[in-house]
Formats: structure tokens, sequence, C-alpha cells
């Protein structure tokens, strides 16, 4: 029970500019907002296979072990013209069933904090898919 209070109340300054969203199945998304100016992580963004929006959502396709989810990764929005994205895995994939053609997460503008047309630049590297 200590270490469970002792890892929340070390978490808490990393939650400041943040919005934690959850669906009814349970899956929670975390989405850091910023100035631009601000680091907000210091982990390495994930490389993606693919991006696009459709539907009214910013859909990511990466690289996944079989147990992949919106929930493993932290969204960083930092606002601006264009306003900047960034996806940053926060929990690794334990899983042993690689899935060659990674898997599609979603997230919705409403969770992103972005209106239709609004002009946005995903910082993420990116892998070329094999010629």
């Amino acid at each position: 029970m200590s270490r469970t209070l002792f890892a929340l109340a070390a978490c808490l300054p990393l939650l400041a500019g943040c919005v934690i969203y959850a669906d009814d199945s349970g899956e929670t998304t975390m989405v850091r907002m910023n100035s631009g100016n601000e680091i907000t992580t210091t982990e390495t963004p994930e490389t993606l296979r693919a991006v696009r929006f459709a539907d009214g959502a910013l859909i990511a396709r990466v690289d996944s072990n079989g147990c992949t989810s919106a929930a493993d990764f932290a969204v960083s929005v930092a606002e601006g013209t264009p306003v900047d994205i960034t996806l940053t895995r926060t929990r690794q994939d334990p899983c042993r069933a690689i899935v060659r053609e990674g898997v599609e997460l979603r997230w919705t503008y409403e969770e992103l904090g972005l209106t239709a047309g609004q002009t946005v630049r995903i910082a993420n590297p990116y892998r070329l898919p094999p010629a």
C-alpha cells in the first residue's frame, strides 16, 4: 500500500498540464498540453509507420508485439501554428506475437483539443515501408 502511495505521489508533478481520458472499456489516454516551449518528456518519440487524420481523429500505425493500445502512449500537444503533436510510448508491449503490419491507434480531435481543419504537424520520426 505504501509503495502505491509513494508511486502516485512521485507521479503527481508529471500530471501537471495533462488531460486524462477514460472510455467505457476502461482504456485511458493521456494528452499533455503545453505552450510549445516546454519539454514534456525525456523519452524518445515513437517511430511511426503511418499517420493520418480521418473521421475526426488522429490515426497512427505503430509497431506492436500484440498488446499495444492507445493507453500505452502519451500524446503531447504543443500550441502554435502549426500545432505540434508528439506520440511517446509510456508502456512497452510485453507480448510476443509480433504483428508485422503493426496496429492503428486512434485519438479524437476532442481528446487532442483540436478543431477540424486546424494545421497540425506530427513531430515523430517515420519508418518508410519496405520497397
